[in-house]
C-alpha cells in the first residue's frame, strides 16, 4: 500500500474502527457449533426427534465415551479431561478417594462435588427441531449421558422376550428417537424420550444416506491422548485451584452444573439449552487461561 492510499484510507478510518470496537464488545459465544442441544422452554421442557448415526469412516463404534471433572476451588476453575478415560492416572480421583476414605461425611460431599462426570458423543441427524426448524435435516454431535445411553442399550439388548432388538445406528434398521425433557425437582429429566419404530431413515435412499455419512463428525479426538494432560500438570493445577487445603474450606466448592445450571438429571447427565452450554464454555475457557 502506498502512503497515498493510506492517506485515503485513513479518511474512512473512524468508521472502520468502530465496525471493529462493536465486534469486540459484543457477547463472544464459546458455543461448539457441532453440537446440537434441545431448546428448553421457560418451565424446562423441550421436544425433538433425532437419528442417532452409524460408526464413521476409520472409527470403530458410534460413540466416544470419556470423564471429565468440573469444579470450582479457591484459586478458580478445574475443568478437564480425566486421564482415567484412556486408563491413567489422575490427581483429582486420587484426592476424592483420600476424602471418601476420611470416613467425614462433609468429605464425601466434597469428593461427591469433585467426582468425574461421565459423557458420551455421537453423530446425529436431526429429523425434527421445533424450536429451531433450521437444524432440520442436518448433522450434528449429541453430548449425552448414561440416561440416555441406557435407553440406547435397552434398544439393542431388551429385556423382555416381546420386545425386538434394534441397532439405532442403522441407517436402514434403526429408529428415530423422541427426545421428551423435562425439568424434574430441579434436574432435566429423559426418562419420557424413547425409540420410535424401526424405519429406513430417508427413505432408505442409498446415495443420500452416503453424502450424509461422509458429513458426520470424527469422534476419535474425544478419546485421543492429546486431549488429555498428563499427570503431573493436572496435579500442578489441581494444587493451585484448591490451595492448600484439599477440602477448600474456606471457599464454597462449586461444579460446573452449580454454576451453568446445568445437570440432566441426578446422574451427571450434562445437556441443557444453548445459554448453559454456553456458560459451560465460558467456565472452561477461564479455567485454561
Amino acid at each position: 500500500m502506498s502512503f497515498s492510499d493510506f492517506k485515503k484510507r485513513s479518511l474512512n478510518s473512524i468508521d472502520e474502527l468502530s465496525k471493529k470496537l462493536e465486534a469486540t464488545n459484543s457477547k463472544e459465544s464459546f458455543k461448539d457449533e457441532r453440537i446440537w442441544r434441545p431448546e428448553l422452554d421457560k418451565a424446562g421442557n423441550g421436544y425433538a426427534v433425532i437419528r442417532f448415526l452409524p460408526t464413521s469412516e476409520n472409527e470403530d463404534v458410534p460413540w466416544a465415551k470419556y470423564y471429565s471433572h468440573g469444579f470450582q476451588g479457591q484459586g478458580g476453575w478445574f475443568i478437564e479431561n480425566c486421564p482415567t478415560s484412556l486408563g491413567g492416572k489422575c490427581p483429582v480421583c486420587e484426592s476424592n478417594s483420600a476424602l471418601w476414605n476420611s470416613g467425614i461425611e462433609s468429605d464425601k460431599d466434597i469428593a461427591r462435588n469433585r467426582k468425574r462426570r461421565l459423557h458420551y458423543i455421537s453423530n446425529i441427524f436431526v429429523v425434527s427441531d421445533p424450536a429451531n426448524p433450521e437444524n432440520e435435516g442436518k448433522v450434528f454431535l449429541l453430548k449425552y449421558g448414561k440416561k440416555i445411553f441406557d435407553k440406547i442399550q435397552e434398544a439393542m439388548q431388551p429385556e423382555f422376550a416381546d420386545e425386538e432388538a434394534i441397532n439405532p445406528f442403522d441407517f436402514w434398521g434403526g429408529a428415530n428417537f423422541k427426545m421428551k425433557v423435562r425439568k424434574v425437582a430441579g434436574y432435566v429429566n429423559y426418562d419420557k424420550s424413547e425409540f420410535s419404530s424401526p424405519s429406513a431413515l430417508l427413505d432408505g435412499d442409498d446415495s443420500l444416506l452416503e453424502e450424509l455419512w461422509k458429513k458426520q463428525h470424527p469422534l476419535l479426538p474425544f478419546t485421543d491422548a492429546s486431549s488429555y494432560k498428563e499427570y503431573d500438570e493436572l496435579k500442578t493445577k489441581l494444587n493451585r485451584v484448591l490451595g492448600n487445603d484439599i477440602r477448600s474450606t474456606e471457599y464454597e466448592t462449586k461444579t460446573v452444573e452449580d454454576s451453568s445450571s446445568e445437570s440432566e438429571g441426578k446422574e451427571s447427565e450434562t445437556n441443557t439449552g444453548g445459554e448453559d452450554m454456553d456458560a459451560l464454555s465460558y467456565f472452561e475457557k477461564l479455567a485454561n487461561e
